[in-house]
């Protein structure tokens, strides 16, 4: 797959997409949001991958953010259009059916943040910084922030960083329960692919299962949540996968996951 403003990569079950727009801090505009989603449908198409890695090109910026002048231009009718495109393409992301680790490698401000939380878990440079600055703009987080921040991290510390526009370092991320992990700059894609690929040699069936219920069970009540997990439980032991681990265990060795998606 070729694009102008992404890098797409994959080996040994494991895709790795970068922002590539390094002149803009690797800024989201209309045209990397679509071939952001683009990407992500063919990712979703490919059984093959395991776990998806998301990171930003250079050393400055994961995603500094909305591309500003080209928000600047909008109106109110294109604006929304704008925020509907982001909310697709990063919704999309939350809803991919795969692991997605995070590699935060400097500014994640605005629309990197709101990527960033949409993905399952963030691991983060020692010189990243995170934070929702929109109201030092005048306008407010448009592509999911105030919904997923307070979901992540509480109502009011996500609102003191909404109201305030204030930015914060990859270990005050990590205190409040935005980033799982904080690394050194050179060391943080190795500990992520080291997490990936880990991720990525168990089954594709309770992969899936595993992020579908998480996912879904944060949005109904606990007797529904707790119905979901017995029935994605009984279908990941209708999978191949199930009898090799258990196999496995009692052969006392490795297992090794190879059952496809479709029987």
């Amino acid at each position: 797959m070729e694009y102008e403003n992404i890098v797409y990569s994959s080996a040994d079950g494991v895709a790795t997409l970068t922002f590539n727009r390094p002149k803009a801090l690797n800024a989201l505009n209309a045209a990397l949001l679509t071939e952001f989603s683009s990407c992500l449908d063919a990712i979703d198409q490919d059984e093959s991958i395991r776990v998806l890695i998301l990171t930003g090109s250079g050393d400055k910026a994961f995603v500094a953010g909305a591309d500003i002048s080209e928000l600047a231009k909008l109106g109110p009718l294109d604006a929304r259009f704008f925020c509907q495109l982001g909310h697709d393409a990063i919704g999309k992301l939350q809803n991919l059916s795969i692991p997605v680790i995070a590699a935060v490698n400097g500014f994640a401000l605005g629309g990197g943040s709101e990527m960033a939380l949409a993905c399952d878990f963030i691991y983060a440079s020692e010189s990243a910084k995170f934070g929702l600055p929109e109201i030092t703009l005048g306008i407010i987080p448009g592509f999911g922030g105030t919904q997923r921040l307070p979901r992540l991290v509480g109502k009011n510390m996500a609102k003191e960083m909404i109201f305030t526009g204030k930015m914060l370092s990859a270990e005050e991320a990590m205190a409040i329960g935005m980033v799982n992990k904080v690394c050194q700059p050179e060391e943080l894609m190795e500990a992520v692919m080291k997490t990936a690929k880990g991720i990525a040699a168990k089954g594709r069936v309770s992969l899936r299962a595993a992020k579908a219920v998480v996912n879904s069970g944060m949005d109904v009540d606990l007797a529904t949540a707790c119905r979901m997990e017995i029935d994605a439980f009984a279908l990941c032991m209708a999978s191949a996968d199930a009898k090799e681990g258990t196999t496995a265990f009692l052969e006392k060795r490795k297992p090794v996951f190879t059952a496809g998606l479709k029987g």
